[in-house]
């Protein structure tokens, strides 16, 4: 068995016990392989990233906001909570790190480590410039996409129940 990694990452500087940066990591998704539910956007239907997307796709991830909305059962890109450093694919999974504005967001900390709910929680990526193979189709291969974000959210959901995120 064979394990394929592609990888990038943006070098933060190390500043000891800063307040504000709580490292995270977590399966934002899984590559060719079809979402358990239909994404929001999708027009009702399940979605294929095919794994070459993603790998064009990699370096948009970078910088990009991890956001999320109080009841953790949406995307909210206007609640941004922390930031996206690393990217990268292992095996079929797309795997991020970062950091959470933890002095700013305590309660989201909070959340994450709590007992049981990191269990429960999820991710979900968020997507611009999308094309799809062919609209007519049950489910949506989406052959190119750029990234612009990512959404923490309890795993049902979420449109890949096997996504998840854990405080590092």
């Amino acid at each position: 068995m064979s394990v394929e990694l592609e990888s990038m990452a943006i070098e933060m500087p190390n500043v000891a016990n800063h307040p504000n940066r709580e490292p995270f990591r977590g399966v934002l998704t899984l590559l060719d392989s079809p979402s358990d539910r239909p994404p929001s956007g999708a027009r009702g239907h399940r979605v294929v990233l095919t794994r070459a997307a993603a790998e064009r796709a990699l370096a948009s991830l970078l910088g990009m906001a991890l956001h999320y909305a109080p009841a953790l059962d949406r995307h909210d890109a206007q609640c941004k909570v922390g930031v996206i450093t690393r990217a990268e694919i292992v095996g079929r999974k797309l795997e991020l790190s970062g950091y959470l504005f933890a002095k700013d967001f305590p309660e989201v900390v909070k959340t994450i480590r709590g007992r049981g709910h990191a269990a429960r929680l999820g991710m979900s990526y968020e997507i611009s410039d999308a094309r799809v193979a062919d609209v007519s189709a049950n489910v949506w291969m989406l052959t190119d996409v750029t990234f612009t974000g990512a959404a923490i959210l309890r795993r049902e959901k979420a449109a890949y129940q096997d996504t998840w995120i854990e405080m590092m």
